[in-house]
Order: structure tokens, then C-alpha cells, then sequence
């Protein structure tokens, strides 16, 4: 009798073990079943040169910028676009991680839970956010600088425009790609995947602090004269500015003023803000992670805190997470999240569900928000020019951030445009570009008008 029992528990505990094995493939299976599916080793959704052949990539007007004819992968007829589209769309070696051919594998086969994934020559239309022409025209801009270019509507959290540089034609890679540095980080999506010195940009976070902070911020000035001993560091600034107000001082990007407004504000406060503006947190896009941004708040000096206030010192940014806090200025604090999915259509010709637009959480106070977009509309009355910006209610900050002793500094541009028909946030940067009005702003014009003007 007690064997029969002892038996009887054994089985019990296999049964157990069994079902507990069951139900942790179920788990995994529905969270990974997608990439199991799209694996290379699924050898009838790949040629036999190991290229995906299932699904075909849009952009949001319907153009065709990768699909697979006679088993072979294709992509837009244009060179110029299909170096722009690249770090979207994806290259035939699956070098690029962030391309919809090797991170959007599993939709573009179609797959689901219930039926699999469909076989070579079908899949799915992956329809991208993104429109080529804006990425066509960014690229040009960009005139072969490495750098990045973004746009996204900061209401519905589509990304309209994202191009990486240097790129390369996928249907001809260069025979040096690993060895020259006309195309060191290649393969990198500078938007979503790399940090950056920020340089002046980073003024919007000191800013948007000291509004909050300090109480009598708008009714103080500031002296510069070229330069300010801030314990054991002098903060140079780009020029002799003379006594200012704090418009004036953001207008004119007064290191001087910022650095000191950065040593009262003190290294907790500043982190804080940093914090809360998002700029050191990872944004998924569509599912792909961004940087995160790194700041040395903790031990740092006074000098080295006055410098940090500027952008400059250990500060470092990414792109992506620079544009959403563009767009929580603009829309009060809050922004959608971006996104590079806009729909997919089965073999079938089942569309998938609309987008659910998410929001950030708080990233400034309204009021904030509010103050910090007239103060930047006022950098552009002031400083930038609005000739160059035709018919565009535009706020936005540049940034010229040193690098390195003997090195071109770091070209940036940043912002978004105000109006119900043009929700757009803006980030530019030209990597050892110099002026960042001048040049970064230059790159953004060009894009812009093409957004708000049209050809």
C-alpha cells in the first residue's frame, strides 16, 4: 500500500512538474514566438543568400522602399533614397539592428499565435511612419556630414523624418565599410541608439529649472564679460554680452549667466530635472530601446557644475529622448511617445489595429512649458532669423558643443513648430559641424520648409 502511495506521489509530482513545463513554453512561446518564427534558421522565410523573403517595407504614402521579387530582395529604385531610408528599412546582412528587415522580421512574415508565419514571397505590408521624401531631403541636407535628422508629431507620436549618417547603398556596399572612416558607425542609428555632448540645448532643462526654481529669475540680470571664474573653472562664453535679462541671456546662450544660474540652482536640483525631462531615461520605439543620456551630477564641483549647466563637461544626450522633450514644451508638458509602426496589412489584406498613441509622463510644469516656448520663439525673433523660416511659428534652441581640444565642436538644432496644421518637434545634429545655428539650423530649414511649404 505505501509503495502504490509513494508511486501515486511521484506522479503527482511529474504530473506537476510536466504541467509547470507546459505552462512556461506557453508563457515564452507567446512572448517570443514572433522571433523563434523569424529566425534565419527558418530557412522558407530566407533565400539562400539568407535574405528575409517574406514582407514587403512601405513608407506612410504607400511607396514601396523594400520587397522581394523572384525571391530576391529589392529596394526603391533611387540611390539617394535608399541611402536616407537605410537605418529604417534595414540592410541584406542584417547589420543594421534597428531596420525594419531585421527588427520588424517577425511582422513583416506575417506571423500571428494562431497560423505561424507565412512563407517566402507573401508575408505582410509593414507600413513605416515615416515619409521617404522628408528622409531624402534630410539626407541631402546633411551634404555627407555624420549626424541625424528627426522630425515626429509631437500630438500623435508618428516619426516623420529619421535619417542616420553615414550611410551606404545596400544593394552595393562598400567594399572598405569596415575599414574607412567615411564610414565609421555605419551601421549605427545615431537617433536611437547613440548619446552626444549636448552643448546649449541642454539650456532648456537649466532653463525650465530655474523658471521653477528661483522666484525672481525675470526680474534679474546678468553681467558677461566674456568670461567668469566659477571655483577652480573660468567658463568661457562666445561673447561679451554685457548686462542681460534672461531672455536675453537664452537668446544670446550666454554661458556665463547659465553657469552661474546653474551653481544656485545646485547639483540635486539639476539632476532632478534632468531626470524628469526624460533625458536620462530610454524611450521603446515601436519596440527598439534608446540611449540613455548620462549626466555627472553626483561629486562634481562647483566649476564642473557651472559647466554641466551649459551642456558641456560629462553631459551626454540622445537625440530621441532631445526631440520628446521638443514636443513636451510644445504641447504643455506632455508628449506622445514616437513610434515607427503605422500599420501592417497580412497576406490576407487584414490591416492590423490603429495605433494607440501613449503619452509621457510629466516632463515640465504647463506654465513652464508655456514660458520656455515664447522665450524660444523669441531666440529665433532674436537670434536665428525667421526669414529663414518661412511662414512657420517656429521655437527652437541650437547648441555648439565642444568635443575635444583641435576638434570641430558638435552642430545642433532643436525645437518644433507651433499651429494645429504643423505638431511637429525637431531635433538636428551635425556631428564636428561647428555653429549650430548656422549649420544645424540650416539643415533644419531646409527640411522643414519641405514639411510646411511643400516642394
Amino acid at each position: 500500500m505505501k509503495k502504490i502511495e509513494r508511486r501515486t506521489l511521484i506522479c503527482r509530482i511529474l504530473a506537476l512538474l510536466l504541467a509547470a513545463g507546459m505552462g512556461l513554453f506557453v508563457v515564452k512561446y507567446a512572448l517570443h514566438g514572433g522571433s523563434w518564427a523569424s529566425s534565419a534558421f527558418n530557412r522558407h522565410l530566407y533565400n539562400t543568400d539568407g535574405q528575409l523573403a517574406s514582407g514587403t517595407v512601405l513608407d506612410r504614402d504607400g511607396d514601396v522602399l523594400s520587397a522581394v521579387e523572384n525571391g530576391k530582395r529589392t529596394y526603391y529604385d533611387n540611390e539617394a533614397v535608399r541611402k536616407a531610408t537605410l537605418h529604417a528599412v534595414g540592410d541584406l546582412q542584417g547589420s543594421i539592428g534597428t531596420g525594419a528587415l531585421n527588427a520588424f522580421a517577425d511582422q513583416l512574415t506575417g506571423y500571428s499565435l494562431i497560423n505561424g508565419a507565412f512563407g517566402a514571397d507573401r508575408g505582410s505590408e509593414l507600413y513605416l511612419t515615416i515619409d521617404a521624401r522628408y528622409n531624402y531631403e534630410a539626407y541631402q541636407a546633411l551634404g555627407g556630414h555624420a549626424g541625424t535628422v528627426a522630425v515626429y508629431n509631437y500630438k500623435t507620436g508618428e516619426i516623420l523624418c529619421m535619417v542616420s549618417s553615414p550611410s551606404y547603398d545596400p544593394l552595393h556596399v562598400p567594399g572598405d565599410i569596415e575599414t574607412s572612416d567615411r564610414y565609421k558607425g555605419a551601421y549605427l542609428n545615431r537617433f536611437l541608439s547613440s548619446t552626444f555632448t549636448p552643448g546649449s540645448v541642454f539650456k532648456t532643462v537649466t532653463l525650465a529649472a530655474a523658471l521653477e526654481e528661483l522666484p525672481d529669475l525675470e526680474e534679474r540680470t546678468w553681467e558677461c564679460t566674456g568670461s567668469a571664474q566659477i571655483g577652480e573653472e573660468t567658463i568661457i562664453c562666445s561673447g561679451v554680452h554685457g548686462q542681460q535679462t534672461i531672455g536675453d541671456a537664452f537668446a544670446n546662450s550666454c554661458n556665463v549667466a547659465f553657469a552661474q544660474i546653474a551653481r544656485e540652482l545646485g547639483a540635486d536640483t539639476l539632476k532632478n530635472y534632468t531626470q524628469q525631462t526624460g533625458l536620462t531615461a530610454s524611450y521603446s520605439v515601436s519596440g527598439l530601446p534608446t540611449a540613455k543620456g548620462t549626466f555627472q551630477w553626483d561629486g562634481i564641483t562647483d566649476g564642473q557644475l557651472g559647466w554641466a549647466g551649459v551642456g558641456q563637461g560629462q553631459d551626454q544626450i540622445n537625440p530621441c529622448a532631445l526631440m520628446v522633450y521638443m514636443g513636451a514644451i510644445a504641447s504643455g508638458g506632455r508628449a506622445a511617445e514616437p513610434y515607427l509602426i503605422k500599420k501592417t496589412v497580412s497576406a490576407l489584406g487584414i490591416p492590423s489595429l490603429p495605433h494607440v498613441t501613449a503619452k509621457t509622463g510629466s516632463l515640465l510644469r504647463g506654465s513652464t512649458a508655456e514660458k520656455l516656448a515664447d522665450m524660444m520663439a523669441a531666440n529665433v525673433e532674436k537670434t536665428y532669423g525667421t526669414k529663414r523660416f518661412p511662414n512657420m511659428d517656429l521655437c527652437a534652441k541650437s547648441g555648439t558643443a565642444e568635443v575635444g581640444e583641435g576638434q570641430t565642436p558638435h552642430a545642433w538644432f532643436a525645437g518644433f513648430l507651433r499651429g494645429e496644421e504643423t505638431p511637429y518637434a525637431f531635433v538636428v545634429l551635425v556631428e564636428n559641424g561647428g555653429g549650430g545655428s548656422s549649420v544645424a539650423g540650416t539643415v533644419a530649414g531646409k527640411v522643414l520648409n519641405v514639411m510646411v511649404n511643400g516642394y
